[in-house]
C-alpha cells in the first residue's frame, strides 16, 4: 500500500522569489525591493477599490440604498435584519415551490443579497471597537505575565539575600580574628618564670608565676600579638618572641 502524501491546502510559495532574501543578499542589500504601494485603483475579488477609499465606506458611495437611518443602533438593527433575512428565505421557499417561474424569485433574491449586505456593513462598523478591545486584552496579558515575571524574581532575590546573610552571620567576627592567639604551655623545671608561649599553641590551665606567689588565669591577660620580619642576617627564633610575649603579661599584672 502505497503512504499517503500530506498536501497542502495553499499553494507553493513562489520559490524562485522567495530564495533570493537570503541573509547574505539582505546583509549586502542585493534582495529584491518590496513592490511600491499602489496609488491607483485596483482590483480586489472582481471589485475596484481605489487607494484613498475609506476603510469602511459608506453604503451610499457604493450606490446601496439605505435601509436603517443615520442614528441608530447597531444591536437593534442587526436583529432587524436578522429577522428580515429569515422572513425573506421562508418567502422564498414559498415562491420556489409555488411558482419556479416566477419574476418574484428574482426581487426576493435581490431583496436577501441587499440585507446581506447591510448586515455585513453594520458588523464592519464594530472592526475598530474590536481592534481596540483585542489590543486592550493583549496589553493586560502583557501586563499579567511581567508582574508574574517580577514577582517571581522577587522571590529568588529575596532567597539569594538570605542565604548571603546566613554566609555572612556564619564567618566569625574581626575582632575575634585579630586578637585570638592560642598558646600551649610547656614548663621547665630549670628557669625561674619557667613559661614559654610559642606561636600558634594554646594556653591551657593557670600559670603560677614563682617571683609574686599567685596564679594568674592567662586567658584573662590581654596579649598584643605583633608581627616579627627577621632581617637578611638575623634568624627568626621563637625564644626572642615567646620572651617578649611574657614581659608584656608581666607588664600587664603589675
Amino acid at each position: 500500500m502505497a503512504e499517503s502524501q500530506q498536501v497542502s491546502s495553499l499553494p507553493l510559495p513562489p520559490m524562485q522569489y522567495a530564495n533570493q532574501y537570503t541573509d547574505d543578499n539582505v546583509k549586502r542589500g542585493r534582495a529584491p525591493l518590496p513592490p511600491p504601494p499602489i496609488k491607483d485603483a485596483y482590483t480586489m475579488f472582481g471589485v475596484q477599490f481605489h487607494a484613498d477609499d475609506q476603510i469602511i465606506r459608506p453604503l451610499e458611495s457604493q450606490n446601496l440604498r439605505r435601509l436603517y437611518p443615520q442614528n441608530y443602533d447597531h444591536k437593534r438593527e442587526l436583529k432587524k435584519l436578522n429577522h428580515s433575512i429569515l422572513v425573506n428565505f421562508l418567502d422564498l421557499l414559498d415562491i420556489l415551490i409555488k411558482s419556479p417561474d416566477s419574476p418574484k424569485r428574482a426581487e426576493k433574491i435581490e431583496d436577501l443579497t441587499l440585507l446581506f449586505i447591510h448586515m455585513h456593513h453594520l458588523i464592519n462598523e464594530f472592526r475598530p471597537h474590536q481592534a481596540r478591545e483585542t489590543l486592550r486584552v493583549m496589553m493586560e496579558l502583557q501586563k499579567t505575565q511581567r508582574l508574574d515575571t517580577a514577582e517571581r524574581f522577587q522571590k529568588h532575590l529575596e532567597k539569594v539575600q538570605e542565604l548571603l546573610q546566613k554566609c555572612i552571620n556564619s564567618l566569625p567576627d574581626e575582632s575575634v580574628l585579630d586578637t585570638k592567639l592560642v598558646i600551649k604551655m610547656e614548663t621547665d623545671e630549670d628557669t625561674a618564670a619557667g613559661v614559654m608561649v610559642p606561636s600558634g599553641s594554646t594556653v591551657q590551665n593557670h600559670v603560677t608565676m614563682n617571683g609574686h606567689g599567685r596564679d594568674v588565669d592567662v586567658n584573662e591577660v590581654p596579649i598584643k600579638r605583633e608581627k616579627v620580619e627577621p632581617e637578611d642576617d638575623y634568624q627568626f627564633d621563637d625564644v626572642n618572641v615567646m620572651d617578649r610575649m611574657m614581659c608584656e603579661i608581666t607588664d600587664n599584672m603589675t
